[in-house]
């Protein structure tokens, strides 16, 4: 049986038996993957920290039949994010993200740019201002790599080009509404222009700066992106309710 080699983040850890130990890893080439560490749990392992939580390292495995647990045979720490034992809601923040890869994606379906957005999201975490921002952008490059992208630009229903300063956003049509569809919605909320243009320019990849947000507009963006990813997952994730 031929032995893999990937770089991955540790999003889960499960005690498997007194020494040994289950780890769910967010792989760039593989994307999502459920290991195990026999004597992963022992003070001396071959893993040693590796299988920390939010670890990222260079892991081998052997690939074991479809929907079973692979065996993970090497594992080397190659970056950790210590910023994050200072601020709270950046450590809140990067749990979350490691929720959204876990609940949120199958496995063995890899996401590259998902990996590469994860990274740079746990980069900032560390830092107080950047800690919003570096959500917000990371739940956007969850949405558009799982083909959940919003419609910002025109009706998700109608079609028609939007603008104005009072729409509304529908959870079920995956997209804002424009005055005209917004009433035969039921599960319609309230969306302003300045939250409709910030997400608009995360999605095209612009460099919005966070601190910049007024409290007001941060939190509609908050409640609104937790709201679409709950309906999407088809539950609330249990860390969200951290950062609100």
């Amino acid at each position: 049986m031929p032995s893999e080699k990937a770089t991955g983040l540790v999003i889960r850890t499960t005690d498997w038996s007194e020494t040994s130990r289950i780890a769910t890893i967010w792989t760039r080439e593989f994307g999502k993957v459920r290991v195990l560490a026999k004597g992963g749990r022992r003070l001396r392992s071959n893993f040693e920290v590796a299988l920390d939580l939010l670890s990222v390292c260079s892991i081998v495995l052997l690939r074991k039949t479809p929907g079973g647990l692979d065996l993970l045979t090497e594992a080397r720490v190659d970056e950790r994010f210590p910023g994050l034992r200072g601020n709270l809601r950046g450590l809140y923040g990067a749990y979350y993200l490691a929720e959204l890869l876990d609940i949120g994606t199958e496995e063995r379906d890899p996401h590259p740019g998902l990996f590469d957005a994860g990274l740079a999201a746990l980069r900032s975490l560390g830092s107080p201002n950047a800690a919003d921002r570096a959500i917000v952008t990371f739940e956007m490059a969850w949405l558009r790599e799982l083909g959940y992208a919003p419609r910002l630009d025109t009706c998700a229903v109608c079609g028609r080009p939007v603008n104005g300063s009072r729409l509304a956003f529908g959870a079920r049509s995956g997209g804002v509404l424009c005055p005209q569809c917004a009433p035969a919605q039921r599960d319609r909320r309230p969306f302003s222009g300045a939250a409709c243009s910030v997400l608009g320019g995360l999605a095209r990849g612009e460099n919005d700066h966070v601190e910049e947000w007024r409290p007001a507009l941060r939190s509609e963006i908050r409640q609104l992106l937790g709201h679409y990813i709950s309906h999407i997952l088809g539950r609330r994730p249990k860390l969200l309710g951290y950062l609100e």
